[in-house]
């Protein structure tokens, strides 16, 4: 098979298939991305926590967001394996040495979703469709009305609290819609927060992603308010206190959906405070 060497975010020269025909996919965002370039078909695995497209339920999971089956990804034969930096790094160079792996960079800011829909794009081949795919996605971020400055506090979890730092897309989207997080300054990609510097720092909302596929109801909501102490904070007693909808990764994802689903709920939110 034809193929051209490129260079990936860790530096490392890959073999790269001209037109890929067996793509394993380990990043859900770059799954996403995958099936709008018209490349399903071409999917033969993808990770656990591969969940959008719809389509992606009938592909072969090869494991999760950090290890692989190796008996499985023997058995589909990937001409090319795609990761994400950040957690999945240390694995996705591990695989490299069997097969071949390309990593791209975990995006830091809005505009790093779409530079990854055109990186995806050059590297299988799509280039036209990644820059028709961006000026769509485009559209929904000229549509950005940003309020009146707010402070903010944002918290998904990974099995634990976990919120943002400046190097963080989810950080940047907030601060385009007029919302400055308290962790805004820290300059890191995610960070454990300090729950009582969360409180003292009274923030006028609070976004909250329940761990991906568990049960989070009022009641849970409760609880969770009542054991940290955050009943008299502004956000809470105002009902500025936002839990995400569905039961998949929201805010954690970075694909094409944190633009045309994430972005306008979260600016719904804004408009009715």
């Amino acid at each position: 098979m034809d193929s051209r060497t490129l260079i990936d975010h860790t530096g490392r020269e890959v073999k790269v298939p001209l037109n890929p025909q067996r793509i394993v996919s380990f990043s859900p965002a770059v799954t996403e991305i995958l099936f709008e370039l018209g490349l399903g078909s071409n999917i033969v695995g993808v990770s656990a926590f591969c969940q959008r497209p719809r389509e992606v339920a009938g592909v072969r999971r090869v494991g999760s967001y950090g290890s692989a089956r190796t008996e499985v990804l023997d058995a589909v034969n990937p001409d090319l394996i795609l990761a994400i930096s950040g957690y999945q790094k240390d694995f996705a160079m591990k695989l490299s040495e069997k097969y071949p792996v390309f990593i791209f960079e975990l995006p830091s800011s809005v505009a790093g979703i779409l530079d990854l829909v055109s990186r995806v794009g050059i590297v299988t081949g799509r280039v036209d469709e990644s820059k028709y795919m961006n000026f769509e996605l485009m559209k929904y971020l000229g549509s950005i009305r940003r309020h009146p400055a707010l402070t903010g506090y944002l918290e998904i979890d990974l099995g634990g609290p976990v919120t943002f730092g400046s190097m963080s897309y989810i950080t940047d989207a907030l601060s385009i819609m007029g919302v400055n997080s308290i962790y805004r300054k820290t300059d890191s990609e995610w960070v454990q927060p300090d729950l009582d510097f969360v409180r003292e720092s009274d923030p006028d909302i609070i976004f909250y992603e329940p761990k991906m596929y568990g049960r989070f109801d009022q009641e849970a909501q409760k609880k969770l308010i009542t054991e940290r102490k955050w009943e008299k904070m502004n956000a809470v007693s105002r009902g500025r206190f936002f839990v995400t909808p569905g039961k998949l990764d929201f805010f954690a994802h970075h694909g094409p959906a944190f633009i045309r689903e994430v972005i306008p709920w979260t600016m719904e939110k804004l408009d009715n405070l």
